[in-house]
């Protein structure tokens, strides 16, 4: 059996600053989703054989091209987004396809540095017999619980709480299950809308260059890791 990757890169990224949306910023002269789609492809283990990416409408032909040399004898599949990540993951789900994948993954492509480790390490964990899977990795800093007028409320013991990553893997069935249900009311990524559903979320161990790039600083950072792997 094979895997596929659901890329939502629709977003325009805004706390990052600038005009260019986010997926499509530069790091090392090349775009965080060029970056992204070159570390899955490496996951030899995760055996992609589909790529599906959401971009902003109009834009599905110059990124199928920028692409296109980075997925091998994978499948290439570009859809427009929508307004909200869980649309663009559903356009691009409804595209992928249903014969011959045993795993799902939806990865954001502001995480462009994930360790092929750490993909294989989702992808195997679902063909396991895990229905949803998300990479983690321990929470460093203190953590306090607010109320509406900015008071703590209570500070959670850290030892149980972990920081969420991507790429995250499911079961085919699973993700289209929790996506037809309509389970992202409120929800911030995908394994959420699956506990909706009841459905147990496992883990597996993250990494630290699985951060995610959100501010001018998160570039920088990207830079000097992207530097020290070229060094390596």
């Amino acid at each position: 059996m094979s895997s596929a990757v659901v890329i939502p890169a629709a977003g325009l990224g805004l706390r990052l600053g600038g005009e260019t949306p986010k997926a499509f910023r530069e790091v090392g002269g090349d775009s965080l989703l060029v970056h992204a789609v070159r570390g899955l492809k490496a996951a030899a283990a995760a055996d992609l054989v589909c790529f599906v990416v959401a971009v902003p409408a109009g834009s599905e032909e110059t990124v199928a091209k920028e692409l296109t040399p980075y997925v091998g004898d994978a499948q290439l599949l570009v859809v427009a987004g929508g307004g909200e990540r869980a649309d663009s993951v559903r356009a691009a789900l409804d595209v992928v396809p249903v014969d011959g994948i045993d795993c799902i993954l939806v990865h954001d492509a502001a995480r462009a540095f994930v360790p092929v480790e750490a993909i294989e390490r989702v992808v195997a964990a679902v063909r396991g017999g895990a229905e949803a899977v998300v990479p983690v990795v321990p929470v460093t800093d203190t953590i306090k619980r607010v109320g509406p007028a900015g008071e703590v409320v209570d500070t959670p013991d850290r030892s149980s709480l972990v920081a969420v990553q991507t790429p995250q893997g499911f079961a085919p069935d699973v993700l289209r299950r929790a996506h037809a249900a309509g389970a992202d009311a409120g929800g911030t990524d995908d394994a959420m809308m699956c506990e909706r559903l009841g459905v147990t979320v496992r883990t597996v161990e993250g990494s630290p260059d699985a951060f995610k790039v959100t501010r001018p600083q998160d570039l920088l950072l990207a830079e000097a890791l992207l530097a020290e792997r070229r060094l390596g």
